[in-house]
């Protein structure tokens, strides 16, 4: 009996999943078969999945258009995420480090203001955020959009809690053989943080890629614009043309699932860590 209900769980699990699966797939489906329709076809009543006839038109006005560089925006945007990510995984690791193994006056007291700036919304702070990098000359440019950002307090605490579980004897033979508090940072920490520090670097590959608001509160030249940005501006040109717009959002999205796909393996891994830990 317990075999059979056994087996039933199952077969109701992986239907289970398999509806999720599919319940979470059907908006980037429909973006993608959107993409190829006309823009009648679009939102034409009653609805029609697929269109009449494939049509290539919405791709060819995306990168055709003289207005906006489509191209340019993705070259952009993959620009400013990886200096972003590359520099906040350092600042973030290099801090965590120190709040985790190194002793320093006013330690608890900082470690308690970093702690607190997890409960403040960015909402809340973005007027404020806006006046300073106005102040320091850096609207337009890409530092504005890399620079603000780079320090995050949940990031600290995760790294912390994972460098706090890292073996002391590993750190004492080290600095028996005479290394420094960086070449151990370097070669003992950062080696043993790859799970999660990919799984944090992706997340904010991402949350760079799709951002929106502060790119659109800090770059005015079309020459610096982000994906979003873009996708925005074509919705504006092309009021009706539903089309290009489904287009330009199914190109990107590719480079987030590109990365995800890649580093699946260490994202799950980083999750699994972090559920224990």
């Amino acid at each position: 009996m317990r075999a059979v209900e056994r087996k039933t769980f199952t077969v109701f699990s992986y239907v289970f999943c398999f509806l999720l699966i599919l319940l979470c797939l059907i908006p980037l489906i429909w973006m993608i078969v959107s993409s190829f329709k006309l823009d009648r076809e679009v939102w034409a009543y009653p609805f029609r999945f697929f269109p009449n006839k494939w049509l290539p038109n919405n791709y060819q006005t995306l990168f055709t258009s003289k207005r906006v560089d489509y191209v340019q925006a993705l070259l952009n945007t993959a620009f400013v995420a990886v200096i972003h990510v590359t520099l906040k995984l350092a600042i973030e690791t290099m801090s965590a480090y120190a709040y985790a193994r190194l002793e320093f006056r006013f330690k608890t007291l900082m470690w308690r203001v970093t702690l607190f700036t997890m409960f403040i919304p960015n909402i809340a702070i973005l007027l404020t955020s806006f006046v300073t990098v106005k102040q320091l000359g850096m609207l337009d440019t890409f530092w504005v959009l890399i620079i603000p950002s780079l320090a995050g307090a949940y990031g600290i605490f995760f790294y912390r809690q994972f460098f706090l579980n890292i073996p002391l004897s590993m750190e004492e033979a080290a600095l028996v053989d005479g290394a420094s508090r960086f070449r151990i940072y370097w070669n003992v920490f950062l080696p043993n943080a790859k799970a999660p520090m990919v799984l944090l670097g992706t997340g904010s590959f991402i949350g760079v890629w799709n951002s929106f608001i502060w790119p659109s509160l800090t770059i005015t030249s079309p020459t610096k614009y982000q994906v979003m940005q873009v996708i925005r501006s074509f919705r504006n040109m092309y009021s009706e043309a539903f089309g290009v717009v489904m287009a330009a959002s199914a190109i990107g999205a590719i480079p987030p699932l590109i990365v995800f796909l890649i580093f699946q393996r260490y994202i799950i891994k980083g999750m699994l860590i972090s559920g224990i830990k």
